[in-house]
């Protein structure tokens, strides 16, 4: 089940919030919220529902152990069985195939590579644990006592699955102490349907338009204008797709009183790569910060110590996102440029600004999404060449300039939709029509409005459409 389905708008959200509106007392709100979130997570994979509570119990009783032994030597020992369980798990499912496949090719063992298949929200919920467990470590939180909470922070169905990267201590005390406002509701419920209208109206074109631009069954006949553009359109379904859901995921948490920090942050308009990263999935980026690179020495050290940090931290980085090489190339071409900007710009290139600066990072970026979409090398190799015209294909072709003309509004819409444009538009006009006695009611009446009709616009393109599956699943 996902967000973005007919099932889930009009049947399990309506029927959640119905139960836990009418039941009284925290206690019971949550234990409505753990039950519909189990719920979720069994509907298509149920098996993997005992693989999430065991490891939520694993962390809940090492937490257990580190709270109760805080000053002495077991702590220590116990953090690191704990950490170890938990990545070893995460890395069987999800790099067993990977690893196996290297020794294959070197040594010929294993004769047959195992498919193992990747329990979804496991790298998630995984990061999440042991973010929990360190904080403990540190002393920034007490383990809780009752393993309902920790099971309600691992498995809470609103970014149990694809994020954000939730931290147990920005949510401890609304677990167990929290209100709920109409006026937090409203915005849950308009942040909500931006982020299903940018899923199924953009991202879902954005992917269609590339299915059709590059072709994998006749890649290396594709024309260099189609690749060029196909690149692009996946640039931008890579942005609405993931922010969309962490849209979706911020607006039910203020459904229920829960305020999960932002994920996104407009990161196409970012002045530097550094600026970029910290615009773009922030709670992963903080989570590799705070319990990596920081551990490691951070920036307080030699230069050469600061590079192999780095270092460390972006192979971690795409690694994370898929077992495969070209991930992990992926991560590591960013710490080329952001090492560049560090050495040379001391990590102050955005600040300097310019309309030069900017399309280097846009340039950048969009070269990069080519090399994270393509975990095949030969198909990217065949792009590469492709896109200069290496394959003997042609420059051009009728079909890409069909669709280029067919699309010139949608993808004028979708700079924009990068921007924080319609936000900037939407405060202005709420500041501007608020202050006048007879426009203030017609513009409460837009806000009740505008996020039916973008559901209802959502619901018409989920009608028919058979591609509606989140990317960010797939890690």
């Amino acid at each position: 089940m996902v967000f973005s389905s007919l099932l889930f708008v009009f049947f399990f959200l309506p029927l959640c919030m119905l139960v836990y509106i009418s039941v009284d007392g925290l206690k019971k709100k949550n234990y409505v919220l753990i039950l519909f979130s189990l719920l979720f997570y069994m509907w298509t994979t149920p098996k993997y529902l005992i693989l999430l509570i065991g490891m939520t119990a694993w962390n809940y009783l090492f937490a257990r152990i580190i709270d109760n032994h805080f000053d002495s030597w077991i702590a220590k020992p116990a953090l690191i069985i704990d950490c170890g369980g938990s990545l070893l798990l995460l890395g069987y499912f999800k790099y067993t195939g990977f690893f196996c496949g290297i020794t294959n090719h070197m040594f010929g063992v294993p004769k047959v590579i195992p498919e193992i298949v990747l329990p979804i929200g496991i790298s998630f919920y995984t990061f999440q644990l042991i973010s929990y467990v360190v904080d403990v470590y540190w002393g920034d939180v007490r383990a809780t006592k009752r393993f309902s909470t920790l099971l309600l922070y691992s498995s809470m169905f609103t970014q149990c699955i694809a994020g954000p990267i939730v931290r147990y201590k920005d949510v401890a005390r609304e677990i167990y102490r929290r209100k709920t406002s109409t006026k937090e509701v409203a915005e849950g419920v308009n942040r909500f349907a931006v982020g299903l209208a940018k899923k199924t109206i953009l991202a879902n074109t954005c992917a269609q338009l590339v299915d059709k631009l590059m072709p994998e069954s006749t890649l290396s006949e594709t024309a260099v204008a189609a690749l060029w553009l196909g690149a692009l359109f996946y640039m931008f379904q890579i942005y609405f797709d993931f922010s969309a859901y962490s849209d979706m995921a911020i607006g039910m948490g203020l459904m229920m009183g829960f305020h999960f920090k932002e994920n996104f942050d407009y990161p196409y308009i970012s002045g530097s790569v550094s600026e970029f990263w910290r615009r773009w999935h922030i709670s992963l980026g903080t989570f590799f910060r705070d319990y990596v690179y920081i551990p490691l020495g951070g920036s307080r050290c030699s230069l050469p110590r600061i590079i192999w940090n780095l270092f460390v931290v972006w192979a971690l980085t795409g690694l994370w996102h898929g077992a495969s090489w070209n991930f992990v190339c992926w991560g590591l071409y960013y710490f080329i440029f952001l090492m560049i900007e560090r050495i040379f710009f001391q990590g102050k290139l955005e600040q300097r600004g310019g309309i030069g600066i900017h399309i280097y990072t846009l340039i950048v970026i969009y070269f990069g999404w080519i090399l994270f979409k393509w975990t095949d090398a030969s198909m990217l190799m065949t792009v590469g060449k492709g896109m200069l015209g290496l394959n003997q294909n042609a420059l051009w072709s009728f079909e890409t300039g069909t669709i280029l003309l067919n699309h010139i509004f949608f993808i004028l819409l979708c700079i924009l939709a990068v921007t924080p444009v319609f936000k900037i538009i939407h405060t202005k006009l709420g500041q501007m029509m608020g202050k006048k006695e007879l426009l203030g009611p017609i513009y409460q009446g837009f806000e009740i409005i505008y996020p039916a009709g973008l559901v209802i616009l959502s619901m018409m393109a989920l009608v028919g459409n058979s591609y509606n599956p989140f990317m960010y699943f797939q890690f």
